[in-house]
């Protein structure tokens, strides 16, 4: 069964009371929702000491110019895996586009590029990522969980991570203080 309701593009915000503490305020880019599945990567927070300088060194890739990010905490699977969200204003050989958004990039050719200046303009290094198998997410989207608001660059590109989830409600018009973790009973 095909779903109209395919997310590729957008965010996911946790809604409060989630229950799964890895989530707790996460904000995910969703870069892939189909009939198999979805993966997104987290960007509502990153990992403590963490920059873009230290991944760069591990790969022993001169950072240049390169500012030292801080990199994310991309999702719980494969957490030593590293992506890279980014404009569309360059591509390598695993480049994919992400519903003409922004692209997704997970091989070491983005971080030479980024390291020598000749990268995307805009990017968030993160570590891991957020997977679904086929109709999880469709399934968890119509119980309390989630919200999704559109794919906003200035919330991906211009927002810190720990202002991210915030901003993604605030967007949509809905006031965080209002948000209530559980349901009433009557």
């Amino acid at each position: 069964m095909e779903s109209a309701a395919y997310l590729t593009g957008q965010f996911l915000l946790a809604m409060p009371g989630i229950g799964d503490p890895r989530f707790e305020h996460a904000v995910i880019a969703i870069c892939a929702h189909d009939g198999g599945g979805a993966i997104g990567i987290g960007l509502g927070a990153t990992i403590g000491g963490l920059g873009l300088h230290t991944v760069l060194d591990q790969f022993k890739i001169d950072p240049g110019d390169a500012p030292d990010a801080p990199v994310h905490f991309g999702g719980p699977v494969e957490p030593r895996r590293g992506f890279v969200i980014h404009s569309n204003d360059w591509g390598g050989q695993d480049t994919i586009d992400v519903a003409g958004r922004w692209a997704l990039s997970g091989t070491i050719d983005v971080l030479r590029a980024i390291a020598a200046g000749k990268g995307p303009r805009h990017w968030v290094v993160a570590l891991g990522y957020a997977g679904w198998s086929e109709g999880q997410l469709d399934e968890e989207m119509t119980r309390h969980g989630w919200f999704n608001v559109p794919g906003d660059l200035e919330l991906l590109y211009d927002t810190p991570a720990d202002a991210r989830w915030a901003r993604g409600f605030a967007v949509a018009g809905v006031d965080t203080r209002l948000l209530a973790s559980g349901a009433g009973t009557a």
